[in-house]
């Protein structure tokens, strides 16, 4: 059952990438006045009944110019993409959904195509995807490298009260000031959590773990013979169901706006798919960054605080809301976004357990 859960996200995963890719690819050689697809007559540059274009190729280098236009758009749509995704997320949100599909890369293109990408990476780095049980040593070093992001928002906290105490003093307005007060504060308690958690969890494993059911017990004795095989398991898994993550947050989103009309699900979808693929650019800036000697505690500083600013940006763009209406959705999309982190998690540990 699990080979065939499998094998259905391989096919899921291929499928959606050829869809992203197919149709947005062009070609170049002219062929004559009908269309070679239908036999329509042609009026333009494409077919307007199937929509094929009228040019077609038999070259071996045209091939390539095709994969690099139907995976990435470069003639244009990627380098106008990135840019808003980077800096103005909301407005690359809400221009997508409002209909400027053609200027802009479609966010399961690019969201498919850089999950491929921080794979490949991480992999050529050396790296895990997922981490293996840790060593004193390591825990010791996760936890000192947690502490310094924690010493870091407190300091952050610190100049907010000083800049807020002086602007209430000249009698001007603290709400930018509390705006960025909450986010710290809501990025803290989730350092504070991750903290407990690595100091007090041994990583004990599944050893004394029984659940009762045969096959998923037989997985466990398994993954406590050979962990290394679990941790490819999940490595693999993660590859080939990395969109599942897209229907597993769409919920979480919609919850933030049910009592606001004019938003749909496409919306959401739009939104949670280009927030995705930010995140799994920035994990693969911050590998690159890693190994090429960038410092630890940056690249730990940019980890803690870029995600929740996208999400702030991101939102209050997209859904054109007020400062604080943008503000509290973010710090609720940030519990909901380890929420769904750990349920897709739990999927992949069940299947890797299991298969």
């Amino acid at each position: 059952m699990t080979g065939e859960v499998e094998a259905a996200g391989e096919i899921a995963t291929g499928a959606l990438l050829a869809r992203a890719v197919d149709g947005a690819a062009d070609s170049h050689g002219r062929h004559g006045g009908q269309c070679l697809n239908c036999g329509t007559a042609l009026i333009g540059s494409h077919c307007h009944r199937c929509g094929q274009s009228g040019h077609i190729h038999r070259s071996l280098g045209a091939i390539w110019h095709d994969l690099a236009h139907g995976v990435l758009h470069v003639e244009g749509k990627i380098w106008r993409t990135l840019p808003l995704l980077i800096v103005r997320p909301g407005e690359l949100t809400r221009r997508y959904v409002t209909g400027e599909r053609v200027r802009f890369l479609s966010p399961l293109a690019l969201f498919l195509f850089s999950v491929f990408l921080m794979f490949a990476t991480i992999s050529a780095l050396g790296g895990d995807i997922v981490p293996p049980d840790m060593n004193p040593q390591q825990r010791a070093t996760t936890l000192e490298t947690m502490n310094l992001q924690l010493q870091k928002a407190d300091g952050e906290l610190a100049r907010i009260d000083r800049e807020r105490a002086a602007a209430l003093k000249a009698g001007r307005s603290t709400a930018e000031l509390d705006e960025q007060r909450s986010v710290v504060e809501a990025t803290k308690q989730g350092l504070d959590v991750a903290s407990a958690e690595v100091k007090n969890g041994e990583n004990p494993g599944f050893t004394d773990l029984r659940t009762g059911i045969p096959r998923l017990d037989k997985g466990i004795a398994k993954a406590n013979a050979n962990p290394g095989l679990l941790v490819y398991k999940l490595q693999s898994s993660a590859y080939k169901f990395s969109w599942a993550l897209i229907p597993i947050s769409v919920p979480f989103v919609a919850l933030l706006f049910l009592w606001r009309r004019g938003h749909r699900m496409y919306d959401h979808a739009v939104f949670v798919t280009y927030s995705l693929s930010f995140m799994t650019l920035l994990v693969i800036a911050l590998s690159i960054a890693g190994a090429a000697g960038l410092g630890g505690v940056v690249i730990a500083t940019v980890a803690t605080f870029a995600p929740p600013l996208h999400m702030y940006k991101q939102l209050r763009g997209a859904y054109r809301l007020r400062r604080f209406s943008a503000l509290w959705r973010t710090i609720f999309l940030i519990s909901f976004a380890f929420v769904a982190l750990l349920f897709f998690l739990f999927m992949l540990l069940g299947m890797g357990l299991m298969g």
